[in-house]
Order: C-alpha cells, then sequence, then structure tokens
C-alpha cells in the first residue's frame, strides 16, 4: 500500500535514519555515484530538520520508506548552496530550494516524481514570500565511461516542470565517490522556475 506522507522540520525525526539509508542506496548510482556515510547523512538532514521551513515528502510501502524529496528555503541552507545564488544578485531571501529526490527503482515511472515536485511547491507558496523555486544538478561530462548504457536524464523531466537552467550559476560540493576513496569536488548546475501563485 503506498501512502505519501509530508512533514515539516522536527517532526521529521522518527524517520531520518530509513531517509538516510535510502539516500546512500540511491545516490550509489549514476549520476551522483555517491559513496555514502551515516555520519555525513546525519550532518546534511540535520540540517532539515532543525529548520521550521523545510518540508520532507515521505513514500511509504507499508511501513517502509521507499522515496524521500526535501525543501528549505534558500535562507536556512548550507553557505555552499546559498552563497552563489547570492553571489549571482538572486534575491535569496525570496527562494526556496528542493533539495534532492530519492525513489527505489521499482516505484519509479508512477508519478512520485511529480508528486515530490508539487508537494514541496505548495509548501513553499505556504511559507510566503517565496517568489521562485530552484534547485541544482551534478554535471558530468557526455563522454564520461561510467554512463550507464541507455541512461536518460531528467532535463526532458524539469523542462516541462517549467524549470530552466540559471546561466552561470553553479555551486561545488564534495561528496566520495565509489571507488575513489577521498571526497571529491563536483560542479552542480542551478536551475530555476517562478513559483505563481495557485
Amino acid at each position: 500500500m503506498i501512502r505519501i506522507h509530508t512533514c515539516t522540520g522536527a517532526a521529521v525525526a522518527p524517520h531520518l535514519a530509513a531517509v538516510a539509508a535510502l539516500r546512500i542506496a540511491v545516490f550509489r548510482d549514476w549520476p551522483y555515484l555517491y559513496q555514502g556515510s551515516a555520519d555525513y547523512e546525519r550532518d546534511y538532514l540535520e540540517t532539515y530538520a532543525r529548520a521550521p521551513s523545510s518540508v520532507f515528502v515521505l513514500v511509504f510501502d507499508d511501513t517502509r520508506v521507499v522515496g524521500a524529496s526535501t525543501g528549505i528555503a534558500l535562507v536556512d541552507e548550507t553557505a555552499s548552496i546559498r552563497e552563489p545564488v547570492a553571489a549571482a544578485g538572486l534575491p535569496v531571501a525570496q527562494m526556496f530550494y528542493c533539495g534532492e529526490s530519492v525513489l527505489l527503482p521499482t516505484y519509479r515511472g508512477r508519478g512520485l516524481g511529480h508528486r515530490f515536485f508539487d508537494e514541496r511547491e505548495t509548501h513553499a507558496r505556504r511559507l510566503g514570500g517565496c517568489s521562485h523555486s530552484l534547485f541544482c544538478s551534478v554535471e558530468r561530462a557526455a563522454d564520461d565511461p561510467r554512463r550507464p548504457a541507455g541512461h536518460r536524464g531528467n532535463e526532458t523531466f524539469w523542462r516541462k516542470r517549467g524549470y530552466a537552467p540559471l546561466p552561470g550559476v553553479r555551486c561545488t560540493l564534495d561528496w566520495p565517490e565509489v571507488g575513489a576513496g577521498a571526497s571529491i569536488a563536483h560542479s552542480l548546475q542551478f536551475w530555476s522556475r517562478p513559483l505563481e501563485a495557485t
């Protein structure tokens, strides 16, 4: 039985361990190739759990968390995400940041990706003062030999949702890649769309 549960701030506490494990499992695959750790995930997710502006959209199959999506007012995000947007002259106080969405492979193709965006954008409008929604996506070389054969990115999906890349607005995040050991710097491109009233 699939159900969606949305919670904000500290209310996510009972589910943080499950969300961390899910992120580690899903982000191990292309394009992130993330060699996750429970310690890193705990610290990362605590930023969201401490912020009243945050939202967690959780997908349950019975009692098991099989999908999760996060969002937070950009002013409450870490400096590594917030500062490149500010440096581009964009109004940080009016931005809502959509964090990552993770979903186990067997649950994909059921419209849950749209539901993740619907719920986060609705939450952003309820916060008030948010004129735009944005997120960032890791950039990989087109000829990267690790790219799976037949891989299709999410760019078409994002554009259908009304998002477009913000020219020249990127951030750099470090994480350890599978098989690499030490952390590696990764470039991520920001995408944005206006949050019209509904």
